[in-house]
């Protein structure tokens, strides 16, 4: 069993939380053949390693004499905190910053059998070799220096998780502006193939046969008012001051949300830029090819 205090239990926390930092940036940047600062946070410290591995601790307790029994716990206990957690997290941001939707017997994309397998074994890693080396090398340590290091890193843990949180929800309200900016841009090209149809007097207007992106949609939508414009020029009889006026309208709602559009992809904030950075496989299925425009524009921007 552990004996630890409640100063103990949080230093090994934030201990684990460095290490999974160590260990998930050098992957995703050695794969990425570039420095990734991996995870939620701006800082070192990644909460879902530092929580994964206390709760092997404490799931692992009960059956320390039985290696099988601690895998199992390992495994149960891993995937219910990566489901939890990953659930949570897309509700509240509605991005996922892990997803396993490409491996095989998934659920839902939160966890797969191929990770929980991987947690049983990490737990028995954990508690049989690695946090037994921990613990002698913090034991070492004089406790009132653990205390005050503990407390340091309380403190600027908390700041810096409030930011990101704070980020992460800003970048969900921006993902669903950019959603919204292109519904009405949509909404901007119907009425716009209508009014086409009556100048040209034409039965039917034209389906859009497929969803456009983003700037097709707005390259799309420039193109049909200065055709209009250009017609206008040539034929002003053909236009009734409803038709003239309406386009004026139009014109008017589209700059509107095409600035807004520009001011959402801008991204003035250090810790939203770095959370798109930091995750470069986060997805949304709520707001795909919005986080995808995201992306690309804050690795432009960093290019430039």
């Amino acid at each position: 069993m552990y004996h630890y205090s409640a100063i103990q239990w949080l230093f090994f926390f934030y201990f684990y939380c460095f290490f999974g930092w160590i260990f998930e940036s050098t992957f995703v940047s050695v794969k990425s053949k570039k420095f990734v600062n991996r995870g939620f946070m701006r800082g070192p410290f990644l909460p879902i390693y530092g929580s994964g591995a206390i709760m092997m601790l404490v799931v692992s307790m009960p059956f320390q004499d039985n290696i099988f029994l601690t895998y199992v716990a390992g495994c149960i206990g891993a995937t219910a905190l990566e489901l939890v957690t990953g659930v949570a997290m897309e509700a509240l941001f509605k991005v996922r910053y892990w997803d396993y939707s490409n491996q095989r017997f998934n659920f839902k994309g939160h966890i797969c059998l191929s990770s929980t397998i991987a947690w049983g074994f990490l737990t028995i890693l954990m508690t049989e070799f690695l946090h037994r080396g921990v613990e002698k090398v913090i034991f070492m340590i004089p406790y009132t220096v653990v205390v005050f290091v503990t407390v340091a890193l309380t403190v600027y843990i908390i700041i810096d998780f409030t930011l990101s949180f704070k980020a992460a929800m800003d970048l969900r309200d921006i993902l669903v502006g950019l959603d919204k900016a292109k519904e009405e841009m949509e909404r901007i090209q119907k009425r716009l193939d209508v009014i086409i149809a009556v100048v040209n007097d034409e039965r039917e207007t034209r389906r859009q046969e497929k969803s456009m992106r983003a700037d097709e949609l707005m390259e799309s939508i420039e193109g049909k008012i200065n055709a209009l414009k250009e017609r206008f020029k040539l034929h002003p009889t053909e236009f009734m001051d409803e038709i003239r006026d309406e386009i004026v309208e139009l014109t008017s709602k589209y700059m509107f949300e095409k600035e807004h559009r520009l001011q959402f992809r801008r991204l003035k904030d250090f810790y939203q830029r770095a959370l798109l950075k930091g995750n470069p496989t986060m997805r949304s299925k709520y707001f795909g090819e919005a986080l995808e425009e995201l992306k690309k524009a804050v690795n432009e921007k960093k290019k430039k």
